[in-house]
């Protein structure tokens, strides 16, 4: 009888077991399906607040140690919510306000390359969301499973993706406007007046004597070393803020044409720098460049393409223009210099001493007829201004919608995780 009362008992802890477990097993399917899906809701009232906490007045150190472009991440989540919700009024004013928000920022902050590096980063990241997750399959060849399913169910948003590519075109010649403007006042002096090489003053033509020194004579002058810290410094907030790879490459290929064009402009219309001793030096600064750009993976950029007239400038002020031969060793090399702008050279070329001779208007006359094959532009100068088209990469991102998590610090409290 003992042995039946146990076996019952033992029967009933089981029973109760099975039905605690059966418990816990349905509240752990419960909470499976409330499970964060990439999706962020809010009410149409908050909208005004969601673009002023998280574009016109945020402040992008604020978000360093966080995901890159955060905020377009999360806008996405937003659009995809009303895209979910087949809401097509609250995506569109979504979309408009924040690229309104954005020219916002950019107007007010039209000098500051730390936040307009910022929205072209985010501006750029948007774009690629809005493509990965469009449903379109040549965007869509990387993804994963689960970021398919984060992909936008009812509207097709090409015309905005349009829009949004025309304004990172906007921000990205901002950007550069910065940053010449910035390294513009720089260039001269580093590049041509400043004595990178210890002793070469020693060997410069009567009456051009500058020490070497990171500012020297005044506020004008300045060293190669501070153009590269201030060209590393651009590539610092660049690259933390996560601006796409082939974007920087762009930056940094326009901003070393400046530097070419600004320098060898100056070195046409200046007989102080046409010398053996400034072609020493410029061939020196020029090496100093583009190791900066090899030790910053930079160097596919085209950067030390775009330098190719100074760098043969620099090696025309170091040739030999004596003899015949001379002058057909100069213009087999001079291939990116025009006629107008060799002879120029020659013209102003300053001998270093009384043993040196000036260059000949025989050798000049020579120079002319082995180049008057050339159909060269008349233009002496080159246009310091000119922007190359800037090519935007599509770059999906491998991060999951779901993996995303928001700082409390956004004051973003009123979006709800779906």
């Amino acid at each position: 009888m003992k042995k039946v009362q146990d076996l019952e008992a033992a029967q009933a802890l089981t029973q109760s077991e099975r039905k605690r477990h059966e418990l816990n097993r349905q509240v752990t399917v419960q909470r499976k399906e409330k499970d964060f899906q990439g999706m962020l809701e809010y009410h149409k009232e908050d909208e005004a607040l969601l673009i002023r906490n998280l574009v016109t007045e945020l402040k992008p150190q604020t978000l360093a140690g966080t995901v890159p472009c955060l905020p377009a991440y999360v806008l996405y989540m937003c659009i995809r919510h009303a895209d979910y919700v087949n809401d097509d009024l609250k995506v569109h004013s979504l979309l408009t306000s924040t690229i309104n928000g954005i020219k916002k920022v950019l107007k007010k902050h039209n000098e500051d390359f730390e936040m307009t590096s910022f929205w072209l980063s985010n501006t750029c990241r948007l774009l690629h969301c809005l493509k990965q997750y469009s449903g379109d399959e040549g965007f869509m060849t990387q993804n994963t499973p689960k970021q398919n399913e984060h992909c936008l169910k009812n509207f097709d948003l090409t015309e905005y993706r349009q829009v949004l590519s025309d304004l990172s075109i906007q921000i990205y010649q901002q950007l550069i406007k910065i940053a010449e403007g910035v390294l513009q006042p720089m260039i001269v002096s580093a590049m041509l007046e400043n004595e990178s090489i210890q002793g070469l003053s020693g060997v410069k033509p009567t009456g051009y004597r500058k020490r070497s020194s990171s500012m020297v004579d005044g506020d004008n002058s300045y060293c190669l070393e501070a153009v590269i810290r201030q060209m590393t410094s651009f590539h610092t907030v660049m690259r933390d803020q996560g601006l796409d790879p082939e974007i920087i490459l762009q930056v940094f290929k326009q901003l070393f044409y400046m530097i070419n064009a600004v320098t060898l402009n100056n070195l046409l219309l200046r007989k102080d720098v046409c010398s053996w001793s400034t072609g020493m030096q410029l061939r020196y600064n020029i090496s100093q460049l583009e190791e900066w750009l090899r030790g910053r993976n930079l160097h596919q950029s085209g950067a030390v393409q775009t330098m190719e007239p100074l760098i043969q400038a620099a090696q025309l002020l170091q040739l030999k223009k004596k003899t015949p031969e001379d002058a057909e060793a100069i213009c087999s090399l001079c291939t990116s210099l025009s006629t107008q702008q060799i002879v120029k050279i020659l013209n102003l070329y300053t001998p270093l001493n009384e043993f040196e001779e000036r260059v000949t208007v025989a050798f000049i006359r020579t120079i002319q007829a082995q180049l008057q094959e050339r159909n060269d532009p008349q233009q002496l100068l080159l246009d310091s201004k000119h922007m190359f088209p800037v090519l935007f990469p599509f770059n999906p991102s491998s991060l999951t919608m779901d993996s995303i998590h928001i700082p409390a610090y956004l004051n973003l409290e009123f979006l709800s995780e779906v």
